[in-house]
């Protein structure tokens, strides 16, 4: 079970599926896929380890589950990590508890490291800096609740990211105001702030979207290419 905050974070891996099918699941978007020949399930459930915890038990009572993996978008902490790279916690790091994961194997090229897992999007350059000092090199919203829920099953945890945003870079428009409570960004009050401030904010939407295409692009060859 692969599980991500937005269909979009699945939009490249897609590509490397067959036999995909709607489910009717109380969530925002499910599918069940064959991947590599083997059967498995993509939810998306919205940002935050709530959503991405609710993500695990609805599917829990479904069907039984095997390896958890926490995919979509992360900031990168570590100052070396570029757009688009492909980042695999070994541990992943809530403000109670850290979690070991297991590594998938891969030939592709890729980072490792401490993933920390926030309640909220890592806005500033600052923010991001400080997170570095206390060992992470990168950050996102999902992966506690997920490794949280792994752990009270009793089931392997996988965690594999692509980069958004860089570790000197900050935020000018405020995403975590636009961040509704169903999980989801509300894209329509990002616009209309863009367009208050169309010299600064709106390269900056435009910038974040065409990313965001990257970073979903090759989170679909590492994830297609790779064997759990």
């Amino acid at each position: 079970m692969l599980i991500a905050a937005e269909p979009r974070e699945f939009s490249g891996l897609l590509r490397f599926c067959r036999n995909v099918r709607p489910l009717n699941w109380p969530v925002h978007w499910a599918r069940t896929v064959e991947l590599n020949g083997r059967d498995g399930i993509l939810v998306a459930n919205g940002a935050g380890s709530e959503r991405a915890s609710q993500a695990v038990d609805i599917a829990r009572l479904v069907l039984p589950l095997g390896m958890i993996c926490s995919m979509g978008y992360c900031g990168a902490l570590d100052e070396e990590m570029k757009v688009g790279d492909i980042f695999v916690a070994e541990r992943v790091r809530t403000s109670c508890w850290e979690y070991v994961t297991v590594v998938p194997e891969s030939k592709q090229p890729h980072r490792a490291g401490v993933l920390t897992s926030v309640d909220h999007v890592a806005q500033t350059a600052e923010e991001k800096r400080k997170l570095r000092e206390c060992g992470a090199a990168a950050v996102e919203m999902e992966a506690g609740g997920v490794a949280a829920k792994a752990a009270e099953l009793g089931l392997p945890l996988c965690c594999i990211k692509s980069v958004t945003d860089l570790s000197g870079e900050s935020f000018q428009l405020d995403l975590n105001s636009a961040l509704r409570a169903d999980g989801r960004f509300d894209t329509m009050r990002l616009f209309a702030a863009s367009c208050r401030r169309p010299l600064s904010l709106l390269p900056e939407l435009l910038r974040l979207g065409e990313r965001s295409r990257t970073a979903s692009r090759m989170l679909g060859e590492f994830i297609g290419h790779c064997r759990f």
